[in-house]
């Protein structure tokens, strides 16, 4: 039987190449986007009107979506930087959009066997992991993010057994964006990020549902 995987931000860099790799691998892909399909987290009727003609299960829903810079804003390096509107939109991209996705994961996840459902997140919203201080609205948001993965985890557990529900850190991808904000750590192309999370998912289990990995594997701590 043909695998199936739907990815959520397919023309982002990592939403590209995890597409690309799935296909190169013999997995049938929907790509839903932006620019693709209306899809807009700003507007939860239309995220529900892109996803409504979208026909599962899947064995794999990812998604890829987030921003660090919000409206050229990028992120806060003291409270006196903190935004309110820039704030509420970090969260609207990086925590509200996906719980939208997530709304109708029971849908789109089969019951009866094994499929994956990730969620990219970052490190920096771990805070445990937190020693730097900074980035308020990001770390904030990415938080959001993972507490809501890992409570809908708990909800999905109960009528789809096998499912594996997680955030996923991927590490300093290669993008416009990593040359100003990631100087000083070791970087990776989107191909590569994609292969190392996919080997990740492959790796995982149903009692991996609900947790917070890296890209190796590791996990990553609340």
């Amino acid at each position: 039987m043909e695998r199936r995987a739907l990815i959520i931000g397919a023309t982002g860099g990592i939403g590209r190449a995890i597409a690309r790799k799935l296909q190169v691998d013999g997995w049938e892909t929907v790509g839903v986007s932006r620019s693709r399909s209306d899809f807009d987290y700003s507007d939860p009727a239309r995220v529900d009107a892109a996803l409504a003609g979208i026909d599962g299960p899947f064995d794999l829903v990812f998604v890829a979506t987030g921003a660090l810079e919000i409206g050229g804003r990028g992120p806060e390096k003291s409270l006196r930087q903190i935004d309110g509107k820039v704030m509420a939109r970090q969260f609207e991209v990086n925590a509200i959009g996906p719980a939208l996705i997530l709304r109708h994961a029971a849908r789109l996840l089969p019951r009866d066997r094994e499929a994956r459902l990730a969620v990219l997140s970052a490190r920096v919203g771990s805070i445990g992991d937190n020693r730097l201080g900074g980035w308020y609205g990001y770390r904030a948001a990415k938080a959001a993010l993972n507490q809501i993965v890992h409570t809908a985890s708990i909800e999905l557990a109960r009528t789809h057994p096998h499912a594996v529900c997680v955030v996923l850190h991927p590490g300093t991808v290669e993008t416009r964006l990593t040359q100003v904000h990631g100087r000083g750590h070791d970087k990776v192309t989107p191909d590569q990020a994609a292969a190392n999370l996919l080997e990740v998912l492959d790796g995982l289990s149903a009692a991996d549902t609900g947790l917070f990995f890296d890209w190796r594997g590791d996990p990553v701590e609340w």
